[in-house]
């Protein structure tokens, strides 16, 4: 697979380290119950199809990215810089 970053442009998915859903992205507020910290900390969906994962250009320009793919197909439809995201 191969990720094109919106700074160092086409690269092999190996420079990059996947850390998950980019429902990490979305934390519970201060305060927030505990078991809405157990579920952001521990529990993942596994869904086939179209998904919103957060990478790491670990061995590029060291930037977080979220990055649209289709986990069935590995197709590639979007790599975002998560800075440049609206509320983020």
């Amino acid at each position: 697979m191969r990720l094109t970053c919106p700074l160092c442009g086409d690269r092999d998915r190996r420079e990059f380290h996947y850390y998950g859903s980019d429902a990490y992205l979305d934390r519970p507020a201060e305060g927030a119950a505990p078991a809405a910290w157990d579920d952001y900390l521990h529990n993942r969906d596994n869904p086939a199809g179209l998904t919103k994962d957060l990478w790491y250009h670990e061995q590029g320009c060291a930037q977080w990215l979220v990055v649209t793919r289709n986990t069935v197909t590995h197709e590639v439809s979007a790599v975002e810089l998560v800075a440049g995201r609206a509320g983020a």
